[in-house]
């Protein structure tokens, strides 16, 4: 459990409500983006989406953050996929170099 005297106080703005926050110092700036994030996507949504309350973009802007953390999941899988296959290839070039050197060294 975290240390609550390690814990940076931290006030947050977000759809026009205030939050007091604990946080680590490291993750300041990480949480203060995030903010930054989800305050510029509530004015995009504004602008595209006139008449709606804050409850609407509020739920548009989650929606969107759970859109962009699935594709960037999914672009994790795909590059460990490929790093698999390339050590894969890379496993066999060095298998074929031993293999070459060795009958290099019996003849």
């Amino acid at each position: 459990m975290e240390d609550n005297d390690n814990l940076l106080p931290v006030k947050i703005a977000i759809a026009d409500r205030t939050y007091r926050l604990k946080v680590k110092a490291e993750d300041e700036e990480v949480l203060r983006r995030t903010v930054k994030i989800i305050n510029d996507k509530i004015i995009e949504f504004k602008t595209q989406f006139a008449g709606k309350d804050m409850q609407d973009y509020v739920s548009m802007v989650l929606i969107w953050l759970a859109t962009e953390e699935t594709k960037t999941a999914e672009q994790i899988v795909e590059i460990q996929r490929a790093i698999d296959k390339v050590t894969i290839l890379q496993n066999q070039l060095d298998r074929a170099l031993v293999k070459e050197t060795e009958e290099e060294t019996t003849n």
